[in-house]
């Protein structure tokens, strides 16, 4: 047991430092990680995307000198977390080195490569359900109490980490419910720990409150512009693709639990599984909705699979650690942008990638390299572009000028090299930045970035007596490419009111319930 912990701790390093050394370096912060980061300077208790726990992270990498390292390091260490919480699964069953290396192949050769690299939400997810179920097992194994109380704990952790870790409760307890185990709901301590959760995630309750509910906006939104487009085949068919390098683990371990009768007492785990999927299908969820369910059906898949090999059938685990090490040859090059744009998109173009749906964007088109990638190129080009064109200003031009983005991530990369530009805060009406906007602002000039190509044809710019197309980007495969820098000088009064009226009415608008 106690080689097998060494071998669990040791990987869970490695696992650790592996993504710092595959990524290339000419790859920035991805879209959605400058919005987290710019939560990170102003703290609240929610946000119209995600609860607060992510931000209280991005104000601690904010305190540490905000690099590449310190935004990477929290995801890479949760990562190695979750997956010690699958291996110490794993041997609570009873199982030994082979399960663990196999646990290990399966963080390193899936979709969480990616997920547990960027620094958004899901990494915190995908820990928290595992947390959730492991707490459970745990209690089945050992009937002691205190299993229960940090159950209680990280469920509400994991709800203000992100709303759909209750999509993960409700199924264990519908899970449960149908089976044996449903006892746990005659024991008073589940009940004291059902409290803890609620009281942990009550603030951000009473901020959705007091705001609201804009997370019913955001739903709403989200559904119009991407939920809707996703099928249930689509999804049901990414399952396997995410995964696909170690497929026959998690599909050994779902197997085991439905099936196995010295595993009954965790069937309920199989069945959270199918109903969570089953939801998520229902309301055309996105593919990586579901990867949380994973890490637990991996640790029972390894244990399964050692239990198999483990008299007559040992050679067979020589090809069972071949066949992940030999698929991720193309897995690891989707899951992460280890080489240049060029050189990648060729790679990917080779190999004839776009087959298996990976480089289809939100516009349902092939493009030469992942969305995810394209999301993480192109950002310090348009904040040393708009710098330049700030800088270009006379002192007091600069006291009336307001830097403004149509998108949070244009307004993020802003915010993000404001240090090193010397750039004044960038504002937005695009998602959370919204709530950072001032209903009212003394301003004569705008700096615009924008994404919309046409932006010079359109007839709100006679409100200026002067207006400057600075500047674009042009960084080759980035989604941003195209996007426009203009100085907009000398604002009339009509521009003046309808800008702030627009403010206001996109605010009411997140507040769906107001």
């Amino acid at each position: 047991m106690k080689q097998a912990n060494r071998l669990l701790y040791f990987l869970a390093l490695v696992k650790f430092i592996t993504p710092f050394l595959l990524q290339n370096g000419i790859y920035e912060p991805h879209r959605d990680e400058m919005l987290y980061m710019a939560e990170g300077t102003h703290l609240a208790w929610g946000f119209m995307e995600v609860p607060p726990l992510l931000s209280l992270l991005a104000w601690i990498t904010h305190f540490f000198g905000n690099s590449m390292f310190w935004l990477k390091f929290w995801p890479s260490l949760f990562g190695a977390l979750t997956m010690i919480l699958s291996g110490k699964l794993t041997l609570s069953l009873g199982g030994r080195s082979f399960s663990i290396f196999m646990v290990f192949l399966s963080f390193i050769f899936s979709g969480f490569l990616r997920m547990q690299f960027l620094f958004q939400p899901n990494f915190l997810e995908l820990f928290f359900w595992t947390s959730i179920v492991y707490c459970l097992i745990r209690f089945i194994q050992t009937k002691q109490i205190k299993w229960f109380y940090i159950l209680g704990i990280c469920c509400g952790l994991g709800m203000q980490s992100k709303y759909s870790v209750l999509f993960y409760i409700v199924s264990l307890i519908l899970g449960l419910l149908l089976t044996n185990q449903r006892n746990i709901f005659r024991n008073k301590h589940f009940y004291f720990a059902v409290l803890i959760a609620l009281l942990l995630f009550l603030p951000n309750i009473i901020w959705q409150y007091l705001q609201h509910f804009p997370v019913a906006f955001h739903m709403n939104k989200l559904q119009e512009t991407q939920l809707q487009y996703i099928s249930p085949t689509s999804f049901l068919i990414d399952q396997l693709i995410m995964n696909f390098p170690v497929v026959f683990i998690w599909l050994s371990g779902l197997f085991a639990l439905l099936f196995v009768s010295s595993l009954k007492d965790f069937r309920f785990v199989g069945f959270a599984y199918l109903i969570v999927i089953s939801l998520f299908l229902l309301l055309h969820g996105k593919n990586y909705y579901a990867m949380g369910a994973y890490p637990v059906l991996l640790a029972f898949g390894s244990y399964q699979l050692e239990i198999i090999t483990s008299y007559r059938y040992k050679f067979v685990r020589a090809i069972l650690i071949t066949i992940p090490l030999v698929l991720s040859y193309f897995l690891v090059p989707i899951a992460l942008p280890i080489m240049e744009p060029t050189k990648l998109a060729a790679f990917y173009e080779k190999r004839n990638i776009k087959k298996m749906g990976v480089l289809n964007w939100e516009d349902g088109e092939a493009h030469p390299l992942p969305q995810d990638f394209a999301d993480m190129l192109g950002w310090e080009e348009m904040a040393r572009k708009s710098a330049k064109a700030y800088h270009s200003l006379n002192d007091e031009e600069k006291k009336n000028t307001l830097l403004f983005c149509d998108n949070y991530g244009e307004a993020g990369a802003l915010n993000y090299y404001a240090k090193k530009y010397k750039l004044p805060e960038t504002y937005s009406n695009n998602a959370s930045f919204l709530y950072w906007m001032p209903d009212s602002l003394h301003f004569n000039n705008i700096l615009l970035v924008t994404d919309d190509i046409h932006e010079m044809e359109h007839d709100f710019l006679k409100n200026f007596k002067e207006v400057v197309l600075f500047d674009s980007i042009t960084t080759p495969y980035a989604r941003e490419r195209g996007s426009l820098i203009l100085l907009l000088k000398g604002m009339n009064e009509k521009m003046q009111q309808d800008f702030k009226l627009k403010i206001i009415k996109s605010k009411k608008e997140t507040s769906p319930l107001q």
